[in-house]
């Protein structure tokens, strides 16, 4: 599941318009954090193979979250403000969508609603220009 904010700005001040994406990038980063800390919670736990493998990352910051078993795949553009939250599992696709013999168990959305609204980010936003 990955995440991309796009922050246009009309600013004539370098310093504003690199403070407004620190902030931007920050904020993504609690988002990541927060998606991934509840994606854990959500996974099915038979084994708790996948919830260990779940690994968050955040442009030109890396592996920002990890439940102990993930490696960082860098998926995401450092040139961008993007996040992305994903199971190195090898099946937490086939949980979250499920298959012909299984049933869906969704924990990567419900995560993902609950924390990465466009109101939420922008509050996040402001908080780190404070």
């Amino acid at each position: 599941m990955k995440l991309e904010v796009s922050v246009k700005l009309n600013l004539k001040t370098k310093e504003v318009s690199e403070a407004v994406h620190n902030a931007a990038r920050l904020a993504m980063r609690d988002t990541v954090v927060e998606v991934h800390h509840d994606s854990m919670l959500g996974s099915p736990k038979k084994t708790g193979h996948n919830m260990r493998s779940i690994t968050g990352e955040v442009s030109d910051m890396g592996m920002v979250a990890d439940g102990g078993e993930g490696s960082a795949e860098r998926i995401v553009d450092d040139s961008k403000i993007e996040g992305a939250v994903y199971s190195t599992s090898g099946y937490g696709g086939i949980l979250e969508t499920g298959s012909v013999k299984m049933a869906p168990r969704p924990y990567f959305k419900p995560a993902l609603d609950k924390n990465f609204t466009s109101q939420k980010f922008a509050d996040k936003v402001k908080e780190h220009l404070k």
